[in-house]
């Protein structure tokens, strides 16, 4: 298998920024019960913008998380908070880790 990074970038809804780090832990637990969930990382740029970093054990891993996702925890604060049209997600492979 090779690790991959998803990388997803985000906007939040005016008036959701104050509770939305502390509302994620319904997110990471969500993620670290998946198959192939290695590390998460959440970010956020001086523009406002938000980064989400996830490592999985596989790119298919990573898909088919991110199929679930919405229809699974998609009706949480977290996940509610956030600009739908304002996401990208790519993914990369990982080349280098320690």
């Amino acid at each position: 298998m090779i690790e991959t990074l998803e990388i997803v970038t985000f906007r939040l809804k005016p008036g959701t920024e104050a509770g939305f780090v502390a509302n994620n832990g319904i997110m990471t637990d969500w993620l670290a019960r998946q198959p192939g969930f290695l590390a998460r990382h959440l970010g956020k740029r001086e523009d406002g913008t938000w980064v989400d970093v996830v490592r999985w054990e596989s790119l298919d891993q990573a898909q088919e998380a991110a199929d679930r996702i919405m229809a699974e925890i998609g009706d949480s604060e977290a996940m509610q908070a956030i600009e739908p049209t304002s996401v990208a997600m790519s993914h990369a492979e990982v080349a280098l880790s320690r």
